[in-house]
């Protein structure tokens, strides 16, 4: 059986099927088997894990996770691509395809039926249409997950991993370094799909931290405010909280405690000082 990451093999079932790349499921699909190695050995998966996949499309990565994994469950939510997945599939016993929407997926119910007593590791290339809802929700829930390894645009990556006083620095970056460690695995370009993205992509890895590198009173106040403080990013921060129906007075208050202008704006603050400012507030 040729694995579908080989082109010829990819537009076979793709012209048997009558497939057309879905825009709004953001559908592009792999021909290049390196990436897909890649991820693997960079998420470190081996035949102890069970593997939660999103959006597996024609089975692409999900074949080799199943070479690798001791059980895979993928999530796709087009039906289109059901009866592609279960020729595709059909010689792996080992990967079952749930036909959900992942942001409605009881993930610990998931996890309770396919991996009892042992946490999940996810592995998806994502749609990046939606991969900020779908990282946020895995990272918040506090759901059974170890790490978290996908293929995303790579504007995203770089928005991840900023620091203050980047441009690329907001709320995806707080809340993915408060959450988990961030490691950049590979660099992946436009011509490793079809069809092919106007965007180039990368494949990172998110290793889950047991605790947070700060403390907080309140996770999902501190989460509120960091949203808040990047919602309207051309303000001062305590203009932007007060939009949000933050008391400006409490905001400048906690603000001057601090030692902070209080005309600074949200993207010059650490995530220590989104911590502080968050429990006083």
């Amino acid at each position: 059986m040729a694995y579908l990451c080989d082109p010829a093999a990819t537009r076979e079932v793709v012209a048997r099927f009558g497939l057309h790349p879905q825009k709004r499921y953001g559908q592009n699909f792999l021909i290049d088997v390196s990436v897909p190695r890649q991820l693997i050995e960079g998420a470190g998966i081996t035949e102890a894990d069970t593997v939660l996949e999103i959006g597996p499309g024609i089975g692409t990565l999900t074949q080799l996770l199943a070479e690798s994994a001791r059980q895979v469950v993928a999530v796709e939510i087009d039906s289109h691509l059901l009866p592609v997945l279960a020729e595709t599939l059909s010689a792996y016993q080992n990967v079952t395809v749930l036909h959900q929407d992942i942001l409605k997926t009881d993930i610990c119910t998931l996890a309770d039926t396919y991996s009892p007593g042992r946490p999940l590791q996810v592995a998806a290339n994502l749609p990046y249409y939606i991969t900020t809802p779908i990282l946020l929700r895995l990272l918040e829930g506090h759901l059974p997950i170890t790490r978290i390894t996908v293929m995303i645009q790579k504007e995203v990556a770089d928005r991840m991993a900023a620091g203050p006083g980047n441009k690329d620095y907001g709320a995806l970056s707080l809340a993915v370094q408060y959450y988990a460690e961030v490691k950049t695995i590979c660099q992946v370009p436009p011509s490793a799909f079809i069809p092919q993205p106007g965007v180039d992509s990368c494949v990172i890895s998110l290793r889950l931290r047991k605790t947070p590198p700060v403390e907080v009173q309140d996770e999902a106040a501190f989460m509120r405010l960091i949203r808040a403080a990047f919602g309207q990013r051309r303000k001062t921060l305590a203009n932007a909280l007060n939009s949000a129906s933050f008391d400006r007075g409490a905001v400048e208050g906690a603000l001057a405690e601090m030692d902070l202008d209080p005309r600074i704006r949200g993207e010059a603050l650490t995530l220590e000082q989104f911590a502080g400012l968050s429990d006083r507030l």
